[in-house]
């Protein structure tokens, strides 16, 4: 005969909810913020700005102990030290499409998961790329202070220009955002080269494996390339001067794959006859020299930022976070290479 319990009118035990995932924020996502966006439900995010504690104290802390991720930015580093201070940590996510803030090999080594921006920004970055190079090219910017000071009036017609199309373009880093901007110029009638870490099988544009070499026989260079130790101070004095002095280098990657300096003195001294710049060495601080300069066009590492890239952004970190606590793939994983 089967047994069956008496129901004695009590409710049902009531099952234990798992603890929502732990994910360190190094700082305020500033993309949530400026879209005035709320972070997802469904994590427990572990704010040390909100601690008495400075940063390493709070790293070291029981508040700490429990992060299994940690969602970071360019400006916020995610260092050995303080991966070996927090060994749950399984995933890092960054908002950035550049990974030189992350140790990369300590993250393998420990078996961390990372997702990076992916393509969300590729559109903008290189949309931004060729317009800072129609801007000193065309004059741009210097044709609209000229015009806001009331020069037009009374110093007569502006100085001459310089077309995009028929120029011969070098892409420095031809990734993701570095194919987009071979698109783009190569709309407007420019001939592409390139240099990478290696040649693309896939593209039909001409391998340059030096980079002064590209220079040399490129009328501008567009930095795309991620900053690495390999990459930092790659574009030195020689390959400005290879470029030349009608010769313009746009910047969207990093400042420091520039020499500053010698861009500096030689947009000073002539050697080198323009630049457009979202990004620098010591940012926020611009050297002041460049100020002066009509030939070159400054942005304030703004590439990123439209409202549409943002949206996709927090879309995608969500869908990262959510994927890998969910045991599925991430949406834009690094892969080792």
């Amino acid at each position: 005969m089967a047994f069956h319990p008496q129901d004695d009118g009590a409710p049902p035990p009531l099952r234990r909810r798992p603890p929502p995932p732990c994910v360190l924020l190094l700082r305020h996502p500033p993309h949530f913020a400026l879209l005035d966006r709320p972070l997802p439900d469904g994590f427990r995010f572990l704010k040390p700005w909100e601690s008495p504690l400075p940063l390493d104290g709070f790293l070291s802390s029981p508040d700490a102990r429990p992060a299994e991720a940690i969602l970071t930015s360019g400006g916020a580093p995610v260092t050995a030290d303080m991966l070996r201070r927090l060994p749950g940590v399984r995933l890092v996510v960054t908002t950035s499409a550049g990974l030189n803030h992350i140790d990369l090999a300590e993250c393998r080594r420990r078996g961390i998961a990372i997702a990076s921006a992916g393509d969300v920004y590729s559109d903008e970055v290189a949309d931004l790329a060729v317009g800072m190079l129609i801007d000193v090219l065309r004059k741009v910017s210097a044709g609209d202070r000229y015009v806001r000071r009331g020069l037009w009036s009374s110093e007569g017609d502006f100085a001459l220009g310089s077309k995009l199309g028929g120029k011969r373009v070098g892409v420095v880093g031809l990734g993701r955002i570095g194919l987009q901007v071979a698109k783009r110029v190569e709309a407007f009638g420019c001939t592409v080269s390139y240099n990478s870490r290696k040649k693309k099988p896939y593209v039909s544009y001409p391998f340059y494996s030096d980079v002064r070499e590209l220079a040399t026989n490129c009328d501008a260079l567009i930095i795309c390339c991620g900053l690495n130790e390999q990459t930092h101070h790659m574009i030195d004095r020689e390959v400005l001067l290879a470029l030349g002095k009608e010769g313009v280098i746009v910047n969207i990657g990093r400042g420091s794959i520039i020499d500053e300096k010698e861009m500096v003195q030689l947009l000073v001294q002539g050697e080198l006859g323009g630049a457009g710049l979202d990004v620098f060495e010591n940012e926020p601080n611009v050297p002041e020299e460049l100020l002066a300069l009509d030939n070159v066009v400054l942005s304030p590492h703004t590439a990123v930022f439209t409202t549409e890239s943002l949206s996709d952004l927090c879309d995608l970190v969500v869908g990262n976070l959510e994927a890998f606590f969910s045991d599925k793939p991430l949406l834009s994983p690094v892969l080792d290479e």
